[in-house]
């Protein structure tokens, strides 16, 4: 697939993007290129491969969820200069 100058236009409206009119014919080279390197990847036979999510065979193993209790809060509202309830207190500033 070719870019031309249509195809860029419409990149840069989708993109929120301006290229620069000087820069323009390279960026239509590069673009091509890239999309050509994806046609190559395209044409693999990848019929014999099984998809890889894991680097591990079997999954990631999984820790067993077990609730602990902690005093993180209590130790972070110690420095605040004002809290109420496990709450932060700050001025209001919406009125």
């Amino acid at each position: 697939m070719q870019i031309d100058d249509t195809l860029l236009t419409k990149l840069e409206k989708l993109s929120s993007l301006k290229v620069e009119s000087d820069k323009r014919r390279e960026i239509e080279g590069q673009l091509s290129e890239i999309l050509s390197f994806a046609g190559i990847l395209d044409e693999l036979d990848l019929s014999a491969s099984r998809a890889v999510v894991s680097s591990r065979e079997g999954g990631t193993p999984l820790r067993e969820d077990v609730s602990v209790s902690s005093d993180v809060i209590e130790t972070i509202l110690k420095n605040a200069p004002m809290s109420s309830e496990h709450f932060f207190v700050v001025p209001k500033i919406i009125e």
